[in-house]
């Protein structure tokens, strides 16, 4: 449920966006109509519809997130707030600009960020930001620790230039299919592969813990 919830803009957007995609007449209509005040100039064309109206519903979609976490006592975790504001920023230029390249980057502004707060934790402050958070459910050995944090560095930074690659080198509607299928897909593939190498350092812990018998 957790995931589904942390997922849900991204479900939405693309949502949105294929609906307007196929009807682009009644979605230029009805941007202009109910967020002309948001747009320069207050007219959205046909051709733009789409990215705008998926663009707010995404916008509207994180502000809920929080507001829900918020409103059930509970913290609102820090990358949380960080999407909050880029996706406001950049789908904000978006809306306003009638451009969807902002909306585009802000996926990789976004991963590099996280890649950032990693890299940056192990180098500058000495902690294993990877460790704080899932540390209390797995004891592996320090270098472990280190080498799957840096695993994640590199990730988000691959992540981060593969979404522009895709979003300068192919269709708004390609680039929307991978921000859901591509975007997801990959990162459930490099969780289970991170998975994978984790188990055979907690059994090669587990083993190493053993006392032989007499």
């Amino acid at each position: 449920m957790k995931l589904l919830f942390d997922f849900l803009p991204i479900f939405l957007f693309f949502g949105t966006f294929k609906v307007a995609e196929g009807r682009r007449e009644w979605a230029a209509q009805f941007a202009s109509e109910h967020l002309g005040f948001l747009v320069n100039g207050g007219v959205v064309g046909a051709s733009e519809a789409p990215v705008l109206l998926a663009t707010v519903v995404v916008i509207l979609a994180t502000l809920a997130q929080v507001a829900w976490i918020i409103a059930r006592g509970r913290k609102v975790d820090t990358m949380l707030w960080v999407s909050l504001a880029l996706v406001t920023v950049f789908g904000g230029a978006t809306i306003w600009f009638h451009n969807e390249t902002f909306i585009k980057w802000k996926p990789s502004v976004l991963y590099w960020v996280m890649g950032l707060s990693f890299w940056l934790s192990q180098l500058v402050f000495r902690k294993n930001l990877l460790r704080a958070l899932i540390g209390e459910q797995l004891t592996l050995p320090p270098g472990v620790w280190q080498r799957l944090n840096f695993m994640w560095v590199a990730f988000f930074a691959f992540m981060g230039l593969l979404n522009l690659y895709v979003a300068y080198s192919f269709s708004t509607d390609t680039w929307v299919n991978f921000k859901l299928f591509g975007g997801i897909g990959l990162m459930f593939a490099f969780t289970v592969a991170q998975g994978l190498y984790i188990s055979r350092h907690v059994q090669d812990e587990a083993e190493a813990g053993q006392t032989p018998s007499a």
